[in-house]
């Protein structure tokens, strides 16, 4: 990989992507760091205030959508490298509106693909991608970079696209890229929607917690500074046209994390026991839930020499603690949603 020097990173306002570019602009001052970001719902401009002081950092608020704005920007900046994770991310919000993961998950994606094929001196185009592209899984197993694609959700179904896509690229114009497909995030300022933040909310204004059907649905649970460490590592160390499966090697049932967080909360709150977990409440299942993900992380660590820092003890600790101390995000986001 030669010098890279300007480098756009999409999504930046989102959950993944504002710990991306806080840590890229931090670490890396050589880099112009450009973040695209649209700013919808699950978009704050707030989580990402600091890095306005930067001068090796641009925040700018668009649309990947905008195939002429995204090729204005890169006529701009002639950009050498994106790092793409702006995306419409939830399985809910796909069910009632799949239209909208269509437009941006896939004619969005497709827009910056045409940009960076006709931008010379390009260098990677780095796709952040889903492990619910490969769909559920039985009690036993792991999703693998090997894994067939059977998404089941509309949700899923984009994200499969646009990993396709990506890769027809790499083979129809020769561009480089990488891809990588990680597991459920947590940590700080995640979108309410989400499972933790939901609880979190749901727990301190004392509404009723709802889990889907019995609880039994299982998740691979990755912190969000361990998946932006690993996205470091392959966006400078792994080889052209590679994919990576990133996993926190934390599996739970819905419904024993949720009681996990009810029962920290009343700890940290000192609520009665039981108080905030009688808030638990089982609702209808959503159309076609996956049963299970898993991910053998193992390419990514033998390779590349990365593996988690943080147990998911430590970092649900430092997730609630975080959320117990900004009250107001919860409140502004879940009021604006």
């Amino acid at each position: 990989m030669n010098k890279i020097k300007t480098i756009l990173i999409t999504g930046g306002a989102g959950f993944i992507g504002a710990h991306l570019c806080r840590h890229f602009v931090k670490s890396y001052p050589q880099y112009q760091v450009v973040n695209l970001d649209l700013l919808t719902y699950a978009g704050n401009k707030d989580s990402i205030v600091d890095l306005e002081t930067y001068n090796h950092y641009k925040f700018i608020q668009g649309d990947i959508c905008d195939a002429k704005h995204v090729d204005e920007l890169f006529a701009t900046y002639s950009f050498e490298a994106v790092i793409h994770l702006a995306a419409e991310s939830h399985v809910d919000r796909s069910i009632s509106d799949p239209l909208a993961f269509i437009k941006t998950n896939i004619e969005g994606t497709t827009n910056l693909l045409n940009a960076a094929i006709k931008q010379e001196g390009f260098q990677r185009f780095y796709h952040i991608s889903t492990d619910e592209v490969f769909g559920t899984l039985s009690e036993k197993g792991f999703f693998t970079e090997q894994s067939s694609y059977a998404p089941n959700s509309p949700y899923s179904a984009s994200k499969a696209s646009s990993d396709m896509l990506v890769r027809a690229y790499g083979t129809t114009y020769g561009l480089p890229y990488l891809i990588s497909n990680c597991s459920n995030n947590y940590g700080p300022y995640q979108f309410p929607e989400k499972l933790i933040p939901l609880c979190i909310q749901r727990a301190l204004s004392e509404q009723p917690i709802p889990v889907y059907g019995d609880g039994s649905n299982t998740r691979d649970w990755l912190y969000v500074h361990d998946h932006v460490k690993a996205m470091d590592l392959i966006f400078h160390k792994a080889e052209c046209c590679s994919t990576y499966l990133i996993g926190g090697h934390n599996e739970l049932k819905n419904i024993d994390l949720v009681e996990m967080i009810c029962e920290q909360l009343e700890v940290q709150l000192g609520k009665e026991t039981g108080s905030i977990k009688n808030l638990i409440t089982f609702v209808k299942d959503r159309p076609g839930h996956d049963q299970r993900y898993a991910i053998d992380a193992s390419k990514l660590q033998q390779e590349l020499g990365w593996q988690p820092s943080y147990t998911f003890k430590q970092g649900l600790a430092r997730t609630i603690d975080w959320y117990l101390k900004h009250p107001e995000f919860l409140h502004q986001h879940v009021t604006s949603s």
